[in-house]
């Protein structure tokens, strides 16, 4: 009989998760998890600085109209 394909399915994803993924050390997670945070925190002050500049243009098309 043959075995259902999501049974089969199921039996290949987790042998390749045992046998073939090489999962990252412990000091290569944390120094990802650093780099991510980082680059997380840049991208969000440069957003705020780009937030803040378009603000304060809108502002002043505000004033002229009034």
């Amino acid at each position: 009989m043959k075995k259902n394909k999501l049974l089969t399915d199921i039996e290949e994803s987790y042998n390749e998760l045992v046998h073939k993924v090489s999962w990252p050390t412990r000091k290569e997670l944390v120094n990802s998890t650093i780099v991510v945070m980082v680059a997380s925190i840049i991208a969000a002050i440069a957003i705020w600085l780009v937030d803040m500049g378009i603000n304060v243009v809108m502002e002043r098309v505000y004033d002229l109209a009034i």
